[in-house]
């Protein structure tokens, strides 16, 4: 999916509060640029369960992997398989599943530990991953963009992408208070001409 649709408005904020409410969405990826030898722009990649247990039902997993890739040339990147692997388990572990690193083995293994300890259990990591909440969700507007939710690790740079996911998030809710204000403002001239008509 175009990273484009996880935040725009329009039909494409329509059909992603529908495929949340209907708690279709699972897990959402996003993928940094350079991934794909015919496209240079990252991608977000969604993974939809209709039947999801009711454990997880009102849950989505963000994963934001951008940072998250092996460099094979100036213009193309890829995952080796302990990447593949780590990131595989790192769903099977929200999910509450069993590790299985027979794709990854080691590398994978070790990255697990690292991150989420030598008994690897599901955490909310800060710049990799967040479990968020359907009303967390709706209080993004319907939002499926992972770098709203996960956040910037310590010391890591913010990315354009992240700057510009925070500007959007910040930029719509000064339209909503802005409308509301100028709501209130009709409100206000109206009761005033309402007051000032009777006396």
């Amino acid at each position: 999916m175009a990273n484009s649709a996880s935040d725009a408005r329009s039909s494409e904020l329509e059909l992603r509060k529908q495929l949340i409410e209907a708690h279709a969405v699972d897990v959402v990826v996003s993928v940094g640029s350079n991934m794909f030898y015919t496209v240079t722009l990252p991608c977000t990649l969604w993974f939809l369960d209709r039947g999801k247990p009711k454990d997880r039902r009102d849950k989505v997993l963000f994963l934001d992997v951008r940072h998250v890739y092996r460099q094979i040339d100036r213009a193309h990147r890829d995952w080796t398989e302990g990447q593949i692997g780590f990131l595989a388990n790192v769903v099977r572990l929200y999910r509450g599943e069993d590790l299985d690193l027979s794709y990854g083995g080691d590398e994978a293994s070790a990255k697990l530990r690292e991150v989420f300890g030598k008994k690897p259990k599901y955490a909310d990591v800060l710049g990799l991953c967040k479990v968020a909440s359907l009303k967390e969700i709706e209080a993004q507007g319907w939002s499926l963009n992972p770098g709203r939710y996960v956040g910037v690790a310590p010391g890591e740079d913010v990315s354009d992408e992240d700057f510009r996911a925070q500007f959007e998030a910040l930029n719509e809710e000064f339209e909503k208070l802005t409308s509301e204000a100028r709501k209130l403002e009709k409100t206000i001239v109206n009761n005033s001409a309402s007051i000032l008509e009777s006396t």
